[in-house]
């Protein structure tokens, strides 16, 4: 049964994705009484669908994002065909003010941000926002990278990175985008505030090259809770189950996930006694020695933060911050790229990846990891959809802006360069597709060495 979720979670994270985006195209074009010949969901040749009035809802054969086909739009002809030609004159989109069509390509991305906020907003309303504690050192790993910069049990960490008064969300996040390059920290230490640098450890996984700090934040004691134990792993054959939270580890009372994560991680090829609150009893279990991928019992651990009620006004706050922490890190992943520190294949994954993505979501938070994988997914889908790239929405506003400057001195772009451009685009957009597809491929089957962050992938429309 659980094979069959997967795709299934799939299908409606990409599929939701998709849709939302085009139906933000769609609606402002309705609602401007602009001509919707097509609404396709996926490209190349229609599989099956229905019409109503004079649109064409249809599912098409390559699912690598969807379009909507505006009558009098000619300018992704070769993706979506040319337009019928019984139009009336005030129904085409090429005929309408440059800001109605400015608005109709801005409204995808935007449904797609709204989308991306919608979600944690909704989280929070219903279930309250975490109390993040504030990031306080519990417990420094001999020799790790946390006790090599010098950090000691209670200091607390006031800046790092360059961000003042981080939550351990941003900590971590610029630790693992940072495997063994220099971090900058203040840290206060009894009142007395001290300046320090750290290095993440580089450790890989799966091929996949990471930072850790090497250090255990103190989380108040909340309880570390396994949402996950993988089948057949040394995890199941000890008799842990989803849902047992662990208490002790070895002689050690557990504080945090991160601090049961370590043990393990210190204690390769040993057996881990562990001490589980199951449905209110003691239970006591002891693994055996044999792990996954070298250190790994095959458990998803994470700490059960309490959660505080929420208004419209935190619940917005909370909202906004998760989701510039996401641009926050996409913007850090791609600028290394840019800069050498990262290379475009282990940055950018295609379908083959979001699969894997979804179903990482799946299997430790069930509907919650879907959610919070779709609002990633738009929000990634929204953003590089206005990029100035021809084809895309960000391409369709950046000509038109061109054209509305050229205007002001009498000057047009013609229809062969328009045409020229455009074909530049698709080419572009084509290549992005199958270099993903490979790319996924080549990660899957052909391994890598360098840390597999996507940010994106192959956009729709």
């Amino acid at each position: 049964m659980g094979y069959l979720i997967y795709p299934l979670a799939f299908i409606f994270i990409l599929g939701s994705a998709v849709v939302l985006h085009e139906f933000g195209h769609f609606i402002v074009a309705k609602l401007l009484k602009i001509r919707v010949e097509t609404f396709s969901v996926g490209f190349g040749p229609r599989l099956f669908g229905f019409k109503k009035g004079h649109t064409d809802y249809r599912v098409s054969a390559i699912p690598l994002g969807g379009y909507v086909k505006l009558g009098g739009d000619e300018s992704n002809a070769p993706l979506e065909g040319q337009s019928a030609v019984d139009i009336p004159p005030e129904e085409m989109f090429n005929l309408r003010p440059r800001y109605q069509r400015i608005m109709v390509a801005l409204a995808g991305p935007v449904m797609n941000i709204l989308t991306a906020l919608a979600i944690p907003f909704a989280a929070a309303m219903i279930y309250g926002v975490p109390a993040t504690p504030t990031p306080v050192v519990s417990y420094v790993t001999p020799g790790g990278a946390a006790d090599q910069a010098g950090l000691k049990l209670g200091d607390r960490i006031i800046s790092f990175n360059g961000n003042s008064n981080p939550t351990w969300e941003v900590i971590q996040g610029d630790a693992l985008l940072s495997p063994g390059s220099p971090l900058p920290m203040q840290i206060d230490r009894g009142g007395q505030q001290i300046n320090m640098t750290i290095r993440p450890t580089v450790r890989t996984e799966n091929g996949d090259s990471a930072g850790f700090l090497d250090f255990i934040p103190d989380y108040g004691g909340v309880p570390a809770v396994i949402s996950d134990v993988a089948p057949g792993s040394p995890a199941e054959d000890a008799g842990l189950k989803h849902g047992d939270q662990v208490t002790a580890v070895g002689d050690q009372q557990v504080r945090s996930s991160a601090q049961v994560t370590e043990y393990i991680r210190n204690h390769d090829g040993q057996g881990i006694p562990l001490t589980l609150n199951r449905g209110g009893q003691s239970v006591q279990v002891t693994t055996g020695t044999r792990r996954i991928n070298g250190s790994k019992l095959g458990i998803t651990i994470g700490d059960q933060l309490p959660l505080q009620k929420a208004g419209i006004g935190v619940a917005s706050t909370y909202a906004v911050q998760s989701n510039l922490q996401i641009i926050r890190l996409t913007g850090k992943a791609l600028g290394q790229v840019f800069t050498g520190q990262r290379s475009v294949r282990n940055t950018l994954s295609g379908p083959i990846g979001i699969y894997q993505a979804a179903q990482k979501s799946v299997e430790i938070s069930g509907w919650d990891g879907v959610f919070s994988m779709l609002g990633f997914l738009s929000l990634n889908l929204g953003i590089f959809n206005l990029l100035p790239i021809p084809v895309l929405d960000g391409g369709a506003i950046f000509l038109l802006l061109i054209e509305g400057m050229l205007a002001l001195i009498g000057l047009s772009i013609s229809t062969a360069v328009r045409d020229r451009i455009q074909q530049v685009g698709f080419v572009m957009v084509l290549l992005l597709m199958v270099f993903v597809i490979t790319n996924d491929v080549v990660k899957k089957f052909g391994g890598g060495s360098e840390p597999e962050k996507p940010p994106a992938a192959a956009p729709a429309k």
